[in-house]
């Protein structure tokens, strides 16, 4: 049994407290926040409820495991509700396709809203991303990541040619999808590890198989009523998570981590710390080794992933009719995705961007019917001040959540007359709240044939320092991050 601290109160660290507690040691988590759940927030205002973060449960089964492994089933603790539309697109074109939550009826929605032909081009694609699943989930995306892994998936030459890592996931797309709007669809994916589709590698078509296979999922209350769960599951256990109390330092003494130190020149002593923050934060602030400094180069020289900018906007007469989840596309993709990342020019806020909108149906987070709390997202470059954009500018956030709705409004969603009160969360927001370098949502982005699998190892060089999280292998998104924490955890269990 080791005492064990876990900096940081976000799902990965309360996930891996949780098995760690049941495994028999004794855990502390420590969080800098008044609350938990890190990039799972949530803020309520004026009898509304906000996700801030996630606005989709995928690969619930993952979620569940945790659960039941530790002693209770999920549904006793969270009332998970498969969407029977995952998202409703609106291409450039004006034309509206509602993707079905079961993967069996996608083919005929396709072919009825986009051209016959269109379900046969998606399945194909599908098949292939099946494939790459089949071919890296238990190697990579379920197991501590490293070099022999990679050689070993080298030497299974059919495995190679299946995962293609030569070729890019808008590459691979392209070879099974031929109308553009598929494309589109296929690209978007790559934002979900804050990627660029034509540098993220094909590897990640894998991505739109496992959502489409598992289906797309809805907390009622919202999402952050799973770090509530967590937090209350912990608790049972017998662990304990600390708020308001913020990490300043993880000490290495005779070259192992041996315990931290609080913001308030407390030293915390324990047998081993588990880090749930950014990666780069953990190698630049937290510690000061020779063996962080070299992880820290190593990161320094991957391109970090994306940001989101948030508008939260509380209406007080919510149009009827609304899908949980919409896509309004812009007319050039590309060119989004070359302000973000800062190509022909300096990384800067998108002029036509795609606009995703969460419109929960949920009467527990509104305070009367017909009313309606919306979360809208757009992707973002990160908060740079010195060599991209400065969000804390006058007056930027302001003008651009305007023109955001702007956007909306153009593209046949104007709520500008119905909303109560709206909230900006700007990427400059996200890195104060989460700690998070920029608030570069995923730590580093896939870009690259192999910045997918070449993320921070869960065990640190430093040894009894673990990393877990969406910035550590394998990577961000609810169902990575808790594969993280039981890496992390079963690793432990091997030390």
């Amino acid at each position: 049994m080791a005492e064990v601290i876990v900096v940081g109160a976000g799902v990965g660290g309360l996930a891996a407290a949780i098995r760690l507690q049941h495994a028999g040691h004794r855990v502390s988590v420590l969080e800098q926040s008044s609350s938990v759940g890190g990039k799972l927030g949530t803020l309520e205002h004026d009898g509304f409820v906000f996700d801030t973060g996630p606005s989709l449960v995928t690969m619930p089964h993952i979620l569940a495991e945790l659960f039941a492994a530790t002693g209770t089933p999920v549904d006793d603790v969270l009332d998970l509700q498969r969407l029977p539309i995952a998202a409703r697109y609106r291409f450039p074109d004006g034309t509206d396709l509602d993707v079905p939550g079961d993967l069996a009826e996608i083919p005929d929605a396709l072919d009825a809203a986009l051209g016959a032909g269109c379900g046969a081009q998606w399945s194909s694609f599908l098949d292939h991303a099946r494939r790459i699943w089949d071919a890296t989930h238990g190697p990579f995306l379920e197991s501590p990541i490293s070099l022999r892994d990679m050689a070993s998936l080298a030497r299974r030459v059919d495995d190679v040619r299946t995962v293609a890592p030569w070729s890019s996931l808008r590459g691979l797309a392209s070879r099974y999808l031929h109308d553009p709007r598929l494309r589109m669809m296929a690209d978007r994916y790559a934002t979900y590890t804050g990627s660029d589709p034509r540098r993220a590698p094909a590897a990640l078509a894998s991505v739109p198989w496992a959502e489409q296979h598992w289906g797309s999922w809805y907390v009622r209350g919202g999402l952050g009523r799973i770090a509530i769960a967590l937090t209350d599951r912990l608790n049972a256990l017998g662990g304990h998570v600390e708020t308001g109390t913020a990490v300043r330092e993880i000490r290495v003494r005779d070259g192992r981590a041996d315990g931290v130190i609080t913001a308030a020149g407390d030293l915390r002593p324990a047998d081993l710390v588990v880090a749930n923050a950014d990666a780069a934060q953990v190698y630049s602030s937290l510690v000061d080794t020779s063996p962080a400094r070299r992880q820290l180069r190593r990161l320094q020289r991957s391109t970090p992933s994306l940001s989101g900018f948030v508008i939260l906007l509380a209406l007080g007469d919510e149009p009827p009719g609304q899908p949980h989840h919409r896509v309004l596309f812009p007319t050039d993709y590309d060119a989004e995705f070359d302000a973000v990342f800062g190509r022909q020019g300096v990384p800067r806020p998108v002029t036509d961007p795609t606009v995703y909108i969460t419109a929960p149906d949920d009467p527990a987070i509104v305070p009367a019917a017909g009313t309606g709390a919306w979360f809208i997202l757009v992707n973002a470059p990160r908060h740079d001040p010195e060599s991209g954009t400065d969000w804390d500018s006058d007056g930027l956030v302001q003008s651009y959540a305007d023109h955001v709705l702007e956007v909306m409004a153009a593209r046949g969603i104007d709520v500008r007359h119905r909303i109560r009160h709206r909230i900006e969360l700007s990427p400059a927001d996200l890195a104060r709240r989460t700690l998070t370098p920029g608030g570069s949502i995923y730590g580093s982005s896939s870009n690259g044939p192999r910045a997918a699998f070449l993320r921070p190892a869960n065990a640190s060089p430093i040894p009894g320092l673990y990393l877990v999280g969406g910035s550590a292998h394998p990577g961000g998104g609810l169902p990575l991050v808790l594969l993280s924490a039981k890496i992390t955890a079963g690793l432990i269990g091997r030390a």
